[in-house]
């Protein structure tokens, strides 16, 4: 069953934001959505007019989030598509939004379908990203890599726990022949925070796991999920690790999202993106402040925030709104009185302030352009030098907007030809709908696509 659209009240209050929603059955209930009220006003400007999607799957018919496929009341084309290939992994993780575990596994056809048709879709796709479950664990995980490399598809992603990777052996060095970009789950720097987030003490497995993948010269992605009162104070930390390792070209971190299967948390206590901004600002001779972080104008302006970082010889780091106005050049609203703005560095600046923008050699490229008239030293290899610390904030079911999913430009591709936004996908149950859909067709008995919902979506 889908849960209900329900009325809802943005509140700004003791300088935070919080959602007020009441629920017919269960009455008035809150979650804080943003831990600084005057950034979650300002960042308004850095809202970019959408960009419709080139072609869209579903019609309107019960109104948004109910029809997604995309339907045309989506405000944005998708700038990141994922292919879940199976819903199995080699971990528990107490927490865990896709709640990880029997299912269905995808075949080759099937997955080749969903890249033709985000192909169809999109017209020439940025990224995809392949993710689970568990991915790695899948028995046709390097042929569908290398479907995705066959097709007009700018960069391919694994998105993995890293355990199979740190095992090595035949498997490990096919897979790195195909040199996806690889997002690490990376949670800590102590054994401590993986028994809580993940179940079991897994340091010395990730650290094993990142030095095979600098030994293949693979581009790495830390990701890491922040709770409260357990891992942000490594949020400081992590940055300077990954800034240290050889095969780390960013770090993303995600506040933990309190939908699939999670322990039990306060709402009004949640980790917001300006709770994690703040542990970076305030982390001893760290390399990163707050000023250096904007919004990501592509999705909702509060959903994610990036900065670049240019890594010199002596081991300086110079984070890019250092050196060039970003803030200026990505302010949509002022922006569009100023006919005189440098139209080539908003276009640099546009691929790298935006979701489907990853470390690795498309970001350098704009990143020098971006950096066009900056005084930095030649490079040899522009890519290595360049380093991402990202923030995304993933809607729950105490803090989904549909506002905000209508703007969403990362997508769930489907064997039926829909292209659900992320956030919808994980909290209002279409990832339900499609994994009894999916494990039933396994069994030999179709479901119908549900497009039931709890109660009548009440008025937006």
């Amino acid at each position: 069953m889908f849960r209900a659209a329900i009325d809802a009240q943005v509140l700004l209050r003791d300088g935070e934001v919080f959602m007020r929603k009441r629920c017919p059955d269960h009455g008035w209930f809150e979650g804080l959505i943003y831990a600084d009220a005057r950034a979650y006003v300002e960042q308004a400007r850095f809202n970019k007019p959408g960009q419709a999607p080139l072609r869209i799957s579903t019609e309107v018919d019960r109104g948004c989030p109910f029809d997604c496929g995309l339907c045309p009341e989506h405000r944005q084309h998708t700038c990141l598509a994922l292919i879940e290939v199976n819903t199995a992994c080699n971990l528990d993780c107490p927490v865990c939004f896709a709640n990880a575990g029997s299912g269905f596994n995808l075949t080759l056809a099937e997955v080749e379908s969903m890249l033709d048709r985000f192909v169809e879709l999109e017209g020439h796709p940025e990224v995809v990203q392949f993710s689970g479950g568990e991915p790695t664990i899948h028995p046709e995980l390097i042929a569908m890599l290398d479907a995705a490399q066959r097709r007009d598809i700018r960069f391919t992603m694994v998105n993995t726990n890293g355990l199979r990777i740190a095992e090595g052996g035949p498997w490990f060095g096919e897979f790195a022949a195909r040199r996806p970009l690889i997002y690490l789950q990376f949670d800590g720097l102590t054994d401590e925070t993986y028994q809580v987030i993940r179940g079991a003490p897994l340091l010395e497995t990730k650290l094993r796991a990142l030095d095979r993948l600098a030994e293949a010269d693979l581009h790495v992605m830390l990701v890491a999920a922040i709770e409260r009162d357990v891992n942000e104070h490594e949020v400081g930390p992590l940055i300077e690790f990954g800034l240290q390792h050889p095969a780390v070209r960013g770090v993303m971190f995600q506040p933990v999202t309190h939908t699939g299967r999670h322990p039990d948390h306060d709402p009004l206590r949640r980790m917001t993106i300006p709770d994690v901004i703040r542990r970076i600002d305030e982390h001893p001779g760290g390399s990163f402040r707050a000023s250096d972080f904007v919004p990501i104008p592509c999705c909702f302006p509060t959903c994610s925030s990036v900065t670049y970082a240019y890594l010199g010889d002596d081991g300086e780091v110079i984070p890019l709104p250092r050196v060039l106005e970003v803030d200026q050049y990505l302010d949509y609203i002022t922006n569009r009185t100023l006919p005189a703005i440098d139209r080539d560095i908003l276009h640099a600046l546009e691929g790298l302030w935006s979701a489907g923008s990853v470390p690795g050699e498309p970001t350098a490229g704009r990143f020098a352009c971006a950096a066009c008239d900056i005084d930095l030293p030649a490079l040899s290899d522009l890519a290595r030098r360049v380093f991402m610390v990202q923030l995304r904030d993933f809607l729950d079911p105490w803090t989904f907007d549909v506002k905000k999913a209508m703007k969403c430009c990362i997508g769930i591709l489907q064997d039926d030809g829909r292209m659900i936004p992320f956030c919808t996908y994980n909290t209002i149950g279409y990832r339900e709908e499609t994994r009894a859909r999916l494990a039933a067709r396994r069994r030999g008995r179709a479901l119908p696509v549900a497009t039931a919902v709890t109660a009548p979506p009440a008025a937006r």
